[in-house]
């Protein structure tokens, strides 16, 4: 496997997760009083610990896209 290949591959895994984080942002900001109601009622949470776990998991996808994708491409990119 080369450096161009790895590049690529990386650079389309950033695409797709970033397209991913989003969807769900906009399906949280848009969506949020039904997937609040159904979530609430499946895990019997209120509406501030729903809103707190709706910004915990945006925020750690988007920690986790940086670490595992954003970072090897730029490092990949700078070698290249």
């Amino acid at each position: 496997m080369t450096i161009e290949m790895l590049t690529a591959f990386f650079g389309w895994c950033l695409f797709i997760n970033a397209v991913f984080l989003f969807i769900a942002s906009i399906g949280v900001m848009c969506f949020i009083k039904p997937i609040k109601r159904i979530h609430g009622k499946m895990f019997g949470l209120s509406d501030d610990d729903l809103a707190r776990a709706y910004f915990q998991y945006l925020a750690n996808y988007k920690i986790a896209m940086v670490v595992f994708s954003a970072v090897p491409y730029i490092a990949l990119k700078l070698l290249a």
